[in-house]
C-alpha cells in the first residue's frame, strides 16, 4: 500500500489508493481502541473471577452482540461510508472479541482434566455467542 499518492491518474486509481489508506488507518486505530477495550473488560472480569474464563466468554458474548447490531445498523439501517464500517466490525470489534483465546483456555481446561468446564466454554460460548450476535441483529432491524 502506497502513503504518497501520485494523483494525477484520469482512471480513479488515486481515489481508489486514499479510500484504501483511509480504510487500513481506520480498521487500526479502531483495533488499538478494540484492544483497549478487551483488555479493561478482561481485567475488570478476571479479577472476580474462578477458574472458569468468564472474561474471554463476556468479551466474545458482548462482541458477538455487538457485531450483529453494527452490521445491521450500518448495513441496513444507517449510510454510513464502508471505511466507517470497516473500522468498526474488523478494527474495534475484530480486536475486542478473541476466537484464540476462548480455544487456549479450552485447551488448558482439557489439560486440567476440567472436561465439564472445557465443554462448557466451548458450547456456552459458541451458542451464547450466536444468540448475542442475532439479538444484536434483531435490535438493529428494531431501531
Amino acid at each position: 500500500m502506497e502513503l504518497a499518492l501520485d494523483c494525477r491518474s484520469a482512471d480513479g486509481s488515486c481515489e481508489q489508493r486514499r479510500s484504501d489508506v483511509r480504510t487500513a488507518v481506520a480498521i487500526g486505530l479502531a483495533g488499538a481502541l478494540g484492544a483497549l477495550a478487551r483488555y479493561g473488560v478482561e481485567g475488570a472480569i478476571a479479577r472476580r473471577t474462578t477458574s472458569f474464563p468468564w472474561a474471554t466468554f463476556v468479551v466474545n458474548v458482548s462482541g458477538s452482540f455487538l457485531l450483529g447490531l453494527v452490521v445491521t445498523l450500518l448495513g441496513e439501517r444507517v449510510a454510513v461510508a464502508p471505511w466507517v464500517r470497516s473500522a468498526l466490525a474488523i478494527g474495534f470489534l475484530g480486536a475486542y472479541t478473541t476466537f484464540s483465546t476462548l480455544s487456549l483456555e479450552s485447551y488448558r481446561l482439557l489439560e486440567a482434566r476440567s472436561y465439564v468446564l472445557a465443554g462448557a466454554n466451548l458450547l456456552g460460548s459458541v451458542s451464547t455467542g450466536l444468540v448475542a450476535l442475532y439479538g444484536g441483529v434483531v435490535l438493529g432491524r428494531a431501531l
